[in-house]
């Protein structure tokens, strides 16, 4: 009985929708920061090295960037309010989810094989519950075909 309240909660806390972020994608995280009174965006631009709990409303991403030689690591909490925005500006085929190796390596040694992607898709992050679906009633006269499902559910 707890566990669905606590379910609840947390599923309260969550953004309407996300864009889907995997390990090894490069992103452009905008982060409120409060200075004072006054809020300010900042972005942070790396690598997604890790994603933990990713359909819970603790979701969180670990990005990696190398400045001035220096490796500087930021997590982010997916659903947090402080978190603007996420956007994949590149996306690189890897074959785990914690790509921890990539602190030891500097270099081309540290580069990852690029794959392509639809960009503009990825990114789109529109609420899908609240579209709302237009359906058309077809005239009389006109015969309407049923849709048959092809799909097997397993």
């Amino acid at each position: 009985m707890s566990f669905s309240i606590l379910k609840q909660i947390g599923d309260a806390q969550k953004k309407k929708a996300v864009v889907d972020v995997r390990p090894g994608d490069t992103v452009k995280v905008t982060q409120k920061i409060k200075e004072g009174e006054k809020f300010r965006l900042q972005v942070f631009e790396g690598v997604v090295i890790r994603v933990d709990r990713k359909e819970s409303h603790t979701a969180r991403i670990v990005v990696r960037k190398v400045t001035s030689g220096v490796g500087v690591e930021k997590s982010y909490l997916i659903h947090s309010p402080l978190v603007e925005k996420i956007e994949i500006t590149k996306r690189a085929k890897v074959r785990r989810n914690n790509l921890s190796y990539l602190r030891n390596r500097s270099g081309k040694s540290a580069r990852l094989t690029g794959k392509d992607f639809d960009r503009a898709a990825v990114n789109d992050v529109t609420v899908k519950d609240a579209e709302v679906e237009v359906v058309e009633t077809p005239a009389e006269d006109t015969p309407v075909a049923e849709e048959t499902s092809t799909e097997k559910t397993a």
